[in-house]
């Protein structure tokens, strides 16, 4: 088997006719991208990786960045099976702090985007100082597999199930509650090309709000629109660790709105953190 047919998030197309007019590349989406709100729509995991890869892949100048913190905007639903285009701009241009921007287009409509902030990178010696605390300790990888009980069609393909894998360490996505986990992406994003470690955080931290929920699947909608994650550092390996819990009020009421937050782990230790925003509604 070649590359190009192992399983992927992601797989190019030629440039559709409708595309924006600035788009620079085409994609659709694959099953193993769907998530588990509707089966006709992706999971932000994926969604969110590929728009920090057109970051990635933006005008570097003369510096070399590292992206310290990125916005993802999930403004419509990112359909499965269908043309996307990308289109990439820098905002700010700069030498040592500069902003690009992506957007995910559908037709003639964007459907998500991204704002990330680059800083120049440059290794230097830093005197000793105390480091924030670990929130998830342990072997990245080692924890209880659990497969997710509560979504739509649970032995379909998707992102939750095929495209990344889950290993428990503390709580669990199918109970109530806060959940220490970790984990890694089971699937190259596109074809042929192994994913970034800023590609793996991306991935990772929109499961924030679903595997730390302390309501209802069957009872409440607890979607995120947004993800914003803030990094110190290169993420290094494969898995991805994170110590997640979510708000939504106070314990007897919501006023709709909510967020979710997830200290960010490597196998080097603590490594950022992510938070989005949430959509509550009763069902």
């Amino acid at each position: 088997m070649t590359a190009a047919a192992l399983p992927c998030l992601f797989e190019s197309v030629p440039m559709p006719a409708d595309a924006h007019p600035d788009a620079v590349e085409a994609w659709t989406a694959t099953e193993y991208a769907r998530g588990p709100w509707d089966p006709r729509h992706c999971h932000g995991g994926p969604v969110s990786a590929l728009l920090a890869r057109q970051c990635e892949r933006a005008p570097t100048g003369d510096s070399d960045w590292l992206i310290a913190r990125f916005t993802i905007e999930l403004t419509r639903p990112v359909p499965v099976g269908s043309p996307l285009t990308m289109t990439t701009e820098i905002e700010r241009p700069g030498r040592k702090v500069s902003l690009v921007a992506a957007s995910l287009w559908s037709g003639g409509t964007e459907i998500a985007k991204v704002r990330a902030l680059r800083i120049r990178h440059r290794e230097f010696a830093l005197a000793p100082h105390p480091l924030a605390p670990p929130e998830l300790d342990g072997v990245p990888g080692e924890g209880t597999h659990e497969r997710l009980a509560w979504a739509i069609d649970s032995e379909a393909i998707a992102f939750h199930s095929h495209g990344s894998e889950h290993r428990i360490v503390e709580g669990s996505w199918n109970d109530a509650g806060p959940v220490k986990l970790w984990i890694r992406l089971a699937v190259d994003l596109v074809p042929g090309e192994a994913p970034s470690g800023l590609q793996r955080v991306a991935a990772a931290a929109d499961f924030g709000n679903g595997v730390s929920s302390s309501i209802s699947y069957e009872d409440y909608l607890y979607i995120n629109p947004d993800l914003t994650v803030h990094l110190a550092r290169e993420p290094q390996g494969e898995w991805i660790g994170m110590s997640s819990h979510s708000l939504y009020g106070t314990t007897s009421t919501s006023s709709g709105v909510g967020f979710a937050e997830s200290a960010l782990h490597d196998e080097a230790g603590r490594l950022g953190r992510s938070v989005q925003s949430l959509f509550v509604d009763p069902r």
